[in-house]
C-alpha cells in the first residue's frame, strides 16, 4: 500500500510496503510520487505472484549494459564490446526486445562488412546481460531473444566461427617496429617490451595487462593468469605459467623494486592495441595484429 506525505519543503515522499517490499522515494509534484508508486506495486505484486518483476516503463537495454558494466566490472575489451552493443540496441525499450530486432540488427552489421565470428560474440555476450537481468535483477524478460538471433546465423549461412590466421611478423617487420617505438620519446607505452613479452610467453594481450606483480614467484619464474579465456570457465580459472628467460628479464626489468601493482604500469589493452596499429599503418605493414605475435 502506497502513502504519500508531504514534506515542509513542499515535496511529496511516496512510501510502498507490498508483499514485503519497502520503497520510498520523494518528488517534486504529488502526481509523479503517485505514478512512481503504482509502478512500484506493480513491480511488487508482479514478483510475488511469478518470481519476477515488471519492467520499469521506458527501461532501456543500454540501462541494462550499464547496470551489468557496473555490477561485474568486466575487463576492458569485454567493456568495449558491452558499450559497442550498447550504440547499436541501447535505444531498444526492453520490454519490447525480440529476436526480430536483434535480426535487423545483425543484418545491418554484416552489412557493414563485420565478421560472423564477431557478430556470435556480440549476441552472446548480449545473452549474458540479459541472463543477468532476469536472474540478478529480477526482470521479466525473455533472457533466450539473444541466443535464438545467435542461431538463426547459421540458417543464413553465416560463418560464425573464426577463421584461423597463419599471418606472423617477419623479423625486418618487428625490427621496424622496435626502431620506431624505441625513438619516439614521448611515447609512454613501453611498446617493444609488450611485444618481445608476446613472443616470448604466448600469452594474450589482455592477459599481460592484467598481470600483477602479486602473482609472480621470483623463486619459480612464474606468473599467474587470472580468468584465462576458455570456452567453458569464464571465471575462475587461474592458471600459472612459466616465464622462459626472455619474458623473466622483461618481467624483473619492469617489476624493479616494486611489490605491488601491475607489472606494465599504464598499460590497458586498448591503448596497446591502438598504439599498434597506428605504428603497422604508419609503417606500411599490412594485415599484422598484436594477437599475430602469439
Amino acid at each position: 500500500m502506497a502513502t504519500f506525505t508531504q514534506l515542509p519543503s513542499g515535496k511529496w515522499r511516496a512510501q510502498v510496503r507490498k508483499h514485503g517490499l519497502y520503497k520510498a522515494a520523494t518528488f517534486t509534484l504529488k502526481r509523479e510520487a503517485q505514478a512512481w508508486a503504482t509502478q512500484v506495486e506493480a513491480q511488487a505484486h508482479s514478483l510475488a505472484t511469478v518470481g519476477y518483476q515488471s519492467i520499469p516503463a521506458g527501461y532501456t537495454v543500454g540501462k541494462l549494459i550499464d547496470a551489468y558494466i557496473a555490477d561485474t566490472k568486466p575487463h576492458d575489451k569485454r567493456e568495449a564490446v558491452l558499450n559497442h552493443i550498447k550504440r547499436g540496441v541501447g535505444r531498444y525499450n526492453l520490454s519490447k526486445l525480440t529476436a526480430h530486432a536483434l535480426n535487423d540488427w545483425a543484418s545491418t552489421r554484416l552489412a557493414s562488412g563485420i565478421q560472423g565470428a564477431t557478430l556470435a560474440y556480440d549476441l552472446s555476450t548480449l545473452s549474458a546481460v540479459l541472463k543477468y537481468g532476469k536472474f540478478v535483477k529480477k526482470l521479466n524478460i525473455d533472457s533466450l531473444v539473444a541466443r535464438d538471433a545467435r542461431a538463426a546465423l547459421s540458417f543464413r549461412k553465416v560463418e560464425t566461427r573464426s577463421t584461423e590466421r597463419e599471418r606472423e611478423p617477419t623479423d625486418a617487420e618487428l625490427c621496424a617496429l622496435y626502431a620506431h617505438w624505441d625513438a619516439n620519446k614521448r611515447l609512454k607505452l613501453p611498446m617493444t617490451d609488450l611485444c618481445q613479452f608476446a613472443l616470448a610467453s604466448a600469452m594474450r594481450q589482455a592477459e599481460i595487462c592484467r598481470l600483477d606483480i602479486e602473482d609472480v614467484s621470483a623463486t619459480n619464474k612464474t606468473v599467474i593468469i587470472r580468468d584465462r579465456k576458455d570456452p567453458v570457465r569464464k571465471i575462475g580459472n587461474h592458471m600459472t605459467v612459466p616465464l622462459l628467460p626472455e619474458a623473466w628479464a622483461i618481467v624483473a626489468k619492469h617489476i624493479g623494486s616494486r611489490t605491488t601493482g601491475k607489472i606494465f604500469q599504464g598499460c590497458n589493452e586498448r591503448s596497446v592495441s591502438t598504439s599498434f596499429t597506428r605504428t603497422c599503418a604508419k609503417l606500411g605493414i599490412k594485415d599484422l595484429h598484436f594477437h599475430d605475435l602469439r
